[in-house]
């Protein structure tokens, strides 16, 4: 019997949780793992020291646009996605008085509007396909339920990918699983050395969602593979 493979997207996979995941991803057999990364030479890099069942690709989610464009080709070289993880981010410093309108849409286009675009372009054929997985990593700094605490336009651009998490998850249908999730505080160049979690923990909740069985949930916010709230 034929093992079905399945074809993995992580973005922002050249370093911290992005390539824990896809480590990760690469212990499953059957899954083939593209990493993204904005540049050629280090998701190349990466995917060469990763080894196993994996290409580098290169993706900037800073146009939202030409990423969609990019991801159209991506899957013209590679095959339909069944996996999407949009772990690339940016954290711009600043509340509400220090943040300007640039600061703002350079964070929402990298935060949200990029995996809108890329959940846009791989969404349908999932959808056609009967089986697809999304997974957007987000963070408790864009809850409601726990405060909007962080920097003012990282908690926008998390909030609003909540948003579209659950949109995406109703619009798409019960095959394909949309979720987001919120790793905790990770020791990544983001996250400092200083924060509790490796980046194996890190991704650890990612791999679960991005892995889920058919009757898995859609369309719902985890930390520890726990449901937390919005």
């Amino acid at each position: 019997m034929s093992t079905t493979v399945r074809t993995a997207l992580i973005t922002g996979a050249n370093r911290g949780i992005g390539r824990a995941i896809a480590a990760s991803l690469l212990l499953h057999a059957g899954i083939k793992v593209l990493v993204a990364a904005r540049n050629e030479a280090n998701a190349e890099e990466t995917a060469a020291a990763l080894g196993g069942n994996v290409a580098g690709v290169a993706l900037d989610l800073a146009d939202p646009s030409a990423a969609a464009a990019t991801m159209t080709d991506i899957e013209s070289q590679y095959g339909p996605l069944d996996i999407l993880v949009n772990n690339a981010g940016i954290l711009l410093s600043g509340d509400a008085l220090d943040t300007d309108l640039a600061m703002l849409d350079e964070a929402l286009r990298v935060n949200t509007l990029g995996p809108i675009a890329l959940m846009r372009v791989v969404g349908p054929g999932m959808r056609s396909r009967g089986w697809g997985r999304i997974v957007n990593l987000s963070s408790g700094w864009g809850s409601f339920h726990e405060g909007m605490e962080g920097p003012t336009s990282y908690a926008i651009s998390k909030a609003a990918l909540n948003a579209a998490t659950v949109s995406f998850a109703r619009a798409l249908g019960e095959t394909v699983k949309v979720n987001a999730m919120c790793p905790g505080w990770v020791r990544t160049r983001m996250g400092g050395d200083n924060a509790s979690r490796s980046p194996e923990e890190g991704a650890d909740t990612a791999v679960w969602l991005a892995t889920l069985p058919d009757d898995g949930p859609s369309g719902g916010f985890f930390r520890d593979r726990q449901p937390i709230g919005w």
